[in-house]
């Protein structure tokens, strides 16, 4: 090894694994009232903040990668599921009060939101904080990709692709690329996968 990289490496890889497990510690032994399972080796970088205040599970499979900034907030029963080998890049928040599965080898880039439910705000006499939420289960399919700077609220199917700055609000079909606000399927990966969204 290069001796000028030492300090790299002692700080950015042997540092960063360690703050890693010292993290997963941290988060097992504060969590005890509740159901938290890391299925194998995961990287829980700086800024992750796991909320559970009830009886809420969240279950992680092997290889994820929590890079910078994760928060979950878990109300009630509720149940986050995140699949093996999925990433979560820089500044996520999951709030859940059902339930949010995560399919396997995800990846969601920056500024993420996903969510299962939303307020609601149709009543002009009350305000918003007092007119409760609706709530949905939410579901993410298996090599789904979402760019930075996106809201989730609606499932996606597995291999979908879902563009910067676009905002899920209703379900898409698996196989596509999709973006906007809302976001809608642009294009279908084959042929089988325009078939099924039909």
């Amino acid at each position: 090894m290069n001796p000028a990289k030492i300090p790299w490496t002692l700080r950015y890889r042997l540092g960063a694994t360690a703050a890693s497990t010292a993290r997963r510690i941290l988060v097992e032994a504060t969590h005890r009232h509740c159901r938290v399972e890391f299925q194998g080796p995961v990287r829980l970088g700086p800024g992750f903040h796991l909320e559970i205040p009830d009886q809420g599970s969240l279950i992680v499979g092997p290889g994820v990668d929590f890079r910078r900034g994760f928060v979950c907030e878990i109300s009630g029963d509720g149940v986050v599921t995140i699949g093996a080998g999925s990433i979560f890049t820089s500044h996520a928040l999951l709030q859940c009060s059902t339930s949010i599965t995560v399919g396997r080898r995800c990846v969601f880039g920056q500024s993420l939101m996903l969510v299962d439910g939303a307020h609601r705000f149709r009543d002009p006499e009350a305000h918003v904080l007092d007119q409760g939420y609706d709530y949905r289960p939410l579901t993410i399919g298996d090599g789904v990709v979402v760019m930075s700077k996106c809201t989730v609220a609606a499932d996606i199917g597995a291999g979908t692709v879902v563009g910067a700055h676009s905002l899920v609000t209703r379900p898409l079909p698996p196989g596509c690329l999709a973006a906007g606000t809302p976001a809608e399927p642009r294009e279908f990966f084959s042929p089988t996968a325009e078939s099924r969204a039909s």
